[in-house]
Parts: C-alpha cells; sequence; structure tokens
C-alpha cells in the first residue's frame, strides 16, 4: 500500500524507506517547468533574430516554430514508451541531457552559420523537452489528491512562467543586443559581414544554458522522487483490453483544446516582436520589444500564480471559460486597434492565457484512472498544434501581420468551448459545480 503522496502530507514515501518533504518535490518539480520554459521562449528572441541574419520571410521565421513543435508530435510516443521501461526519474534526466546535447548543438549552427543545422538543434532541444512534458506534467497531477491538481499543476506552470518571463530579458542581452539586427531599428537591412557577425551571437547563451541543464541532470539524478500511487499504474493487457479512452469525453475534446490552444499561444509569443516593431504600433527596435516580450511573459507567470489559488475555490471549468473570454476580446483589439492601445492588448493577452494550458491538461485526465498516463501523452503530442503557427505566418504574409492575429481570436472561442462543454466527463477536478 503506497504511502503519502507528496502533495497530501509533509513527507512522500519512496522506494528503499527514504522520505522526502512535499516541499522539496515540488521544489524540484518547479526547476523543471522553469528550464523547459525558458528555454522554449529564447526562441521568441531568437526568431527575429535568425530572420535577419539569414532574411526569411514571414513564413520561413514561423517554420522555425514548427520544426520546434513537431518533435512534440514525433517524440510523444517514444517518450511515453521510455518512461513504462526506464521510469519517470530516468526519463526526467535522459531528457534534461537531450536538452543539452541540442542546445550544444547550437555553436556548430552558429559558427558556419546553417538554417538547416540550426532547425535540427532545435528540433533535438524541443525532442528532448517533449520527453520532460509526457514525464513531468501527469506525474504533477497525480502525485497529490485529484481536487488539487489543477491548483497544484497551475502552480509549477507558473515557476514555468517564471522562466517564460525571464528569458526576454536574458536574450535581449545576450542576443538582440549584440547584434546589428537586434539593435536597429526595423527593416534595417544588413551586410553580408554583419548577418555573420549576428550568426555568432547565439553562441554564448547556448553554451550557458547547456551547462545549466547538466547541473540540473545530476542533481535530479541523486534525488528521491516520490513513487505514484497504484491507481495510476499501469494496468495488464487483460484489464487494459476492457478500458477505452475515447469513452471520456472530457480526453477526446481536449487534445484538440490543446492543439488549438497552442496555435494562439505560440502564434502571439512568435510575431510579438515583429509586431509591436511595426510603425504604426510601437515603431520600437527587436532589443526594446523584447522587453514588452518580458511583461507579456510576466502576465502568464501571474496569471497562473493567481489561477492556482482561484481554482480552490472555484472549478477549474469556469476559471478557464472566464479567461478564454477575456483573450477573445483582447486579441479583437490587438488585430484591429492601432498605437499603444493594441500594443497593451497584445501584451495583455498573457495574463488570460495564462491558465489555459494547465487547467486543460488536468481536465483532460481527470477520471481516467490506469489510463491516465496513455491519456497524457496524447495530450502532450496535442501541443504539435504549435507547429501550425506557419498557417499565421503565412497569413502575416498575405493578409498583413496585424490581421494574421483574427486566427489566434478565432482558437481562444474553441477553449470558450471546452470550458463550458467539452470538460464535462470523468471525476470532478477542483471545486464541484
Amino acid at each position: 500500500m503506497p504511502g503519502p503522496t507528496a502533495a497530501s502530507g509533509t513527507a512522500s514515501t519512496v522506494p528503499g524507506s527514504v522520505r522526502v518533504s512535499s516541499f522539496a518535490v515540488m521544489s524540484l518539480l518547479s526547476s523543471l517547468f522553469f528550464i523547459w520554459g525558458f528555454i522554449t521562449v529564447i526562441n521568441n528572441t531568437l526568431l527575429p533574430h535568425l530572420r535577419s541574419v539569414f532574411d526569411l520571410s514571414y513564413t520561413q521565421t514561423t517554420l522555425i516554430e514548427s520544426v520546434w513543435f513537431a518533435a512534440y508530435f514525433i517524440a510523444s510516443i517514444p517518450s511515453a514508451r521510455l518512461i513504462e521501461r526506464v521510469g519517470y526519474k530516468r526519463a526526467i534526466v535522459t531528457g534534461l541531457a537531450i536538452m543539452a546535447v541540442g542546445s550544444l548543438l547550437m555553436v556548430p549552427a552558429a559558427r558556419l552559420p546553417s538554417y538547416g543545422v540550426t532547425l535540427f538543434a532545435l528540433f533535438v532541444i524541443a525532442s528532448g523537452i517533449t520527453l520532460l512534458q509526457v514525464s513531468a506534467n501527469p506525474y504533477v497531477t497525480v502525485v497529490g489528491s485529484p481536487e488539487t491538481a489543477s491548483s497544484r499543476l497551475n502552480l509549477v506552470q507558473a515557476f514555468n512562467s517564471l522562466g517564460t518571463t525571464l528569458a526576454p530579458l536574458f536574450g535581449a542581452y545576450l542576443i538582440l543586443g549584440r547584434s546589428n539586427s537586434g539593435t536597429a531599428q526595423a527593416n534595417t537591412v544588413l551586410t553580408q559581414a554583419e548577418r555573420l557577425a549576428d550568426a555568432q551571437a547565439v553562441q554564448l547563451p547556448y553554451l550557458i544554458v547547456a551547462g545549466v541543464l547538466v547541473l540540473l541532470a545530476v542533481a535530479i539524478a541523486r534525488f528521491p522522487l516520490p513513487a505514484l500511487h497504484a491507481g495510476t499504474r499501469r494496468v495488464s493487457k487483460e484489464v487494459r483490453a476492457t478500458l477505452s479512452l475515447w469513452r471520456h469525453r472530457n480526453l477526446v475534446l481536449g487534445i484538440p483544446a490543446i492543439f488549438i490552444y497552442l496555435i494562439a499561444e505560440i502564434g502571439v509569443a512568435n510575431l510579438f516582436i515583429n509586431f509591436v516593431a511595426l510603425p504604426e504600433i510601437g515603431n520600437l527596435s527587436h532589443e526594446q520589444g523584447a522587453h514588452y516580450l518580458f511583461l507579456m511573459w510576466g502576465g502568464m507567470m501571474v496569471g497562473r500564480f493567481a489561477g492556482s489559488v482561484l481554482m480552490r475555490r472555484v472549478a477549474a471549468q469556469h476559471v478557464l471559460a472566464m479567461a478564454s473570454i477575456g483573450a477573445f476580446m483582447v486579441m479583437l483589439v490587438a488585430a484591429l486597434g492601432t498605437g499603444q492601445v493594441a500594443l497593451w492588448a497584445l501584451v495583455s493577452v498573457g495574463l488570460f492565457h495564462s491558465v489555459m494550458f494547465p487547467t486543460i491538461f488536468t481536465l483532460g485526465i481527470r477520471g481516467l484512472g490506469p489510463l491516465t498516463e496513455e491519456g497524457a501523452g496524447l495530450l502532450i503530442m496535442a501541443i504539435a498544434g504549435g507547429a501550425l503557427v506557419i498557417a499565421q505566418g503565412w497569413l502575416a504574409d498575405t493578409v498583413g501581420l496585424q490581421l494574421s492575429f483574427l486566427l489566434t481570436a478565432a482558437c481562444e472561442l474553441y477553449v470558450l468551448f471546452y470550458a463550458v462543454w467539452g470538460a464535462r466527463g470523468g471525476s470532478h477536478a477542483g471545486r464541484p459545480d
């Protein structure tokens, strides 16, 4: 019979009778969420930089992020199978090691410089993050009480947002602030020599990231993570044959909810700096725009901390519905407004997006029992929806960057549908209606 879990008591029982405090467990898990959020959002400062270095169209620029999120689709199932073979702890360490290798590959990509090698390096990093996502998200939701699953995942996702908040400052200083393209005004044409010099700017940031990843992998390898309770472990083949994921409406409709939400989140993040640099919006340099991106991700961090508290009193699906309505409204303003009004509308969307991923995820896997691991794998695979950000890149090239954000507004409406109707099913997460 399993001992107390990390979230339900002051200590957790792990194999070998080693007891660790719930605070230590959640602190370690929070560090994982922080680091992959940090690395993911470095891309937001990297993309306008690469656009200038390689003279890319918006479609080609968003293709970089499409390759990143394609890794979620390709690597999710292998990640789930690896977890089955080696367990959560070794899978997490492996994911960090893969991310470190990908970060080191950014050094030769910058030295060449090579668009193709850059895409491959980012794909490797994203594959490592996929393994972390498949491991850590379901682990956080099932390691404690089901009633506080949404609150708990929003809490650790808030540390993910702390990473995404600090990353633009890191990227602005070490990438954009040290390059000609980053400090110049929008639409400045660089010489070939300037582009070559700019390409070298990404080496130091990714060397630092690789070092941090290795240190974190060593720390986790030495830490006794608590075992999951029996109700979430995989069942025998005979019992599994009698169960079906597709009987759970909250999961079936939650998969496209994650997929569609990621189109919205990644589209905003990737094109944010280019948007605020437009003369009719903010008329800023890319380096200046990164500081506004910091505010957008900061809003997401604040929203997740607030959501973690709010969901202890209000049903998770109700909070999700309110957030989707707010996001829809500000995206209409961003797409159709001008100047500072449109700029701050786009900044504010981070606050509304904050609770969406963790809340959809916990609503999607509630009531799955021994099917939790499989359901979580499908939800993580749906993160590949971020790869369709290339559709917004095409819209930006076709109808204009600002109007392309109408696609984001449309995505918010599906999230509202899921919150109001699609999330029903399974046992309740958070407070009952």
